[in-house]
């Protein structure tokens, strides 16, 4: 539907730009984590949504249009990967955003191990990694959103832009800059400490991360690192890699790459190739509620690199894998409907059984 939304816009000479923002307290939770548990047991039963999503994410990173995300709330995982790549992202002190999918298994997708790759030093490690919680200013800071405009103002910033009438990016900005306002962040703020998170999340491994960490703990003053160990011992071993992987190689490929990437990846964690933390996290965290998963594997030193492989490998057939055109002509095509997945059944029982 927002796909449909977003193509409808670009195409409508008389759209000049788009707003998104959330219905009621939270600008977007993410997915549906429920229904990705209740199909665990049916081969591909989440694939077509899947897959929308992200040609969806494709879209809105090259969308044609000027367009807006009024960020009032949480924007967590799949629901920050829509505000993030927009041309203005305005956050109040009230939103907040999180990458918080290895502490369910899984990976930073939708985009983000391009977006996070490009964070300044290694922050987008350490946020990828950890699942840290970045505040209304934060976001801004991190390089994640546009502007910062106070909770009071936004209705009103929302009604100054619908009364322009143009859809040129200084008119918008100049209407934005209005309401924004500059920001100071907490002295306490991890944003603070990016030279201890640059060095330590530098390292080639996770297991190296988190030796690194554990060394500096020690040191007087050095309480907050205590969190991130135990934010990084209670996730995933599997998600933990996964991410760390999928970042690294983020940092040298284009958004295309990284989005057929993370498909791949996300399917083959869907279809528990290696490893159904993904099932398992959901379970601890919404279903029986007791925040107590079991991985497996349950260190990360029997995750090793031959397992990832299998993750990382492309599709033995082309068309199974993420199909984006990048013609501009055609941009809109290419679709669900018309990748190699809608086939006859018959022509896809030697790959999806």
């Amino acid at each position: 539907m927002l796909g449909q939304k977003f193509e409808k816009y670009e195409k409508d000479d008389e759209a000049e730009f788009v707003i998104i923002k959330g219905a009621g307290r939270t600008f977007s939770a993410g997915g549906d984590l429920k229904t990705f548990y209740d199909g665990r047991n049916t081969r591909d039963s989440c694939l077509e949504g899947t897959y929308r999503m992200y040609w969806l994410c494709y879209h809105i990173h090259t969308y044609k249009k000027p367009h807006i995300a009024l960020v009032h709330g949480m924007a967590v995982g799949g629901g920050a990967s829509l505000m993030v790549p927009m041309k203005f992202s305005v956050v109040t002190e009230k939103a907040f955003c999180s990458t918080p999918e290895t502490s369910l298994g899984f990976h930073p997708d939708c985009g983000f191990s391009y977006m996070l790759s490009r964070l300044p030093g290694r922050l987008g490690e350490y946020l990828g990694l950890t699942g840290a919680k970045l505040m209304g200013k934060e976001i801004l800071a991190a390089g994640l959103a546009t502007h910062f405009v106070p909770s009071q103002k936004l209705f009103q910033l929302e009604k100054r832009l619908l009364s322009i009438n143009s859809g040129e990016e200084d008119a918008i900005r100049s209407v934005i800059n209005e309401f924004s306002t500059n920001i100071d962040i907490d002295e306490r703020s991890f944003l603070n400490k990016l030279s201890i998170i640059n060095e330590y999340f530098s390292k080639d491994t996770v297991e190296e991360i988190v030796e690194s960490l554990e060394a500096e703990a020690s040191k007087k003053g050095n309480d907050w690192i205590i969190k991130v160990l135990k934010s990084l011992k209670k996730a995933s071993p599997t998600g933990l890699k996964i991410t760390l992987r999928s970042i690294r190689e983020g940092r040298t490929q284009t958004l295309f790459e990284c989005l057929r990437r993370e498909f791949r990846i996300t399917m083959n964690i869907q279809r528990t190739i290696i490893s159904g933390d993904f099932y398992e996290g959901i379970r601890a965290a919404i279903i029986d509620k007791d925040k107590s998963p079991k991985w497996n594997p349950s260190t990360l030193d029997k995750m090793h690199d031959d397992q990832l492989d299998m993750i990382f490998k492309p599709f033995e057939e082309h068309d199974l894998e993420l199909q984006i055109p990048e013609d501009d002509e055609c941009r809109w095509e290419r679709n669900y409907e018309n990748s190699g997945y809608c086939r006859p059944s018959t022509a896809l029982g030697s790959v999806l059984v």
